[in-house]
């Protein structure tokens, strides 16, 4: 197996859409680890000193032009063997801080409480790595827990480019704040290649993220991305090192809930050879619906069930 360096750069980088017909930046074989760095963020949203600014984010501003309202993403990746209709496991071995800083706004018309706010309110927040914390503009400390909000396969070729803002099948700006190192996420692959792109590193959010940003940060993060024939899937699902989630988007938090909570059913029944009836008493007993954020379009809910739950019948 082979481990690459992909750095977020203006030939690396596409801002604000997927696209099937976005060509890859880089190929790779399955089962291969692939490093990608990653940037956030436009120019109005820039600190000041003494923050760093890298240069990569400074050149993707001179260079690139969002084509979508969106996220700053990393790739498409491609990879070998990969084909449409199987499965992309997506293996987080590391993730790491990139910038001193991040940012977080709070906007007019966005958010949960779109009509509460009035102004347009930009924040910067001091990360200390070596702390592993997040300084708030009013001396509040919060412990940092870094993850990638968008993670994504390419989309189906007969949707054409559309924006990373909600998240779809195909994953992207899945805003799960339990997909940090050491977690899997399994994703549907639409086109040969399956074509991963990350972005919107997070230091912290919250359940919701309800003002629409988290501590929008740059992150390098370590990945193994293998294809899986032997796996299919309608919707984007993960596994920790305690749990299995499954997931789920929609303009309706109730029919997203009612999507996650079938698929949920689905993987009790083929890990437990439970009825589905008595795959519903269980899920009633034993797993957790999650709200993972009402901010972006469709918004997502995750279910989670400790794998110490899923006993196969008899045992």
């Amino acid at each position: 197996m082979t481990r690459h360096r992909l750095d977020a750069a203006p030939e690396t980088v596409h801002w604000g859409f997927f696209d099937a017909a976005l060509p890859p930046v880089l190929m790779v074989d399955s089962g291969d680890t692939v490093v990608v760095s990653t940037v956030s963020g436009g120019p109005e949203i820039l600190p000041p000193a003494p923050f760093t600014v890298r240069p990569a984010l400074r050149a993707v501003h001179d260079a690139v032009t969002p084509r979508a309202p969106g996220h700053l993403c990393t790739g498409p990746i491609a990879v070998r063997g990969a084909r449409a209709g199987q499965v992309l496991e997506v293996a987080i071995e590391a993730i790491g801080l990139a910038d001193d800083w991040g940012y977080n706004f709070v906007r007019p018309l966005s958010g949960a409480l779109p009509d509460d706010f009035h102004e347009r309110h930009l924040m910067h927040v001091g990360i200390d790595a070596a702390r592993m914390t997040g300084r708030l503009p009013w001396g509040q400390e919060i412990p940092l827990a870094p993850f990638f909000g968008v993670m994504g396969t390419a989309p189906p070729p007969g949707w054409g480019l559309v924006s990373t803002l909600p998240p779809r099948r195909n994953g992207g700006n899945l805003d799960n704040k339990e997909l940090v190192a050491g977690t899997t996420l399994y994703l549907p692959v639409h086109v040969d290649g399956a074509m991963f792109s990350v972005g919107d590193g997070h230091g912290a959010q919250g359940d919701g993220e309800v003002c629409v940003t988290a501590i929008e940060t740059g992150l390098v993060g370590t990945f193994r991305l293998t294809a899986r024939p032997d796996v299919t899937l309608d919707w984007p699902m993960a596994e920790t090192p305690t749990h299995l989630i499954t997931m789920a988007f929609d303009a309706s938090l109730d029919q997203a809930v009612v999507v996650a909570l079938r698929n949920m059913l689905d993987l009790i029944v083929a890990r437990t050879g439970l009825a589905r009836h008595e795959a519903y008493a269980l899920a009633s007993l034993v797993v957790d619906l999650r709200v993972t954020q009402v901010v972006n379009g469709n918004k997502g809910i995750h279910a989670m069930i400790a794998k110490e739950r899923l006993v196969p019948r008899g045992g």
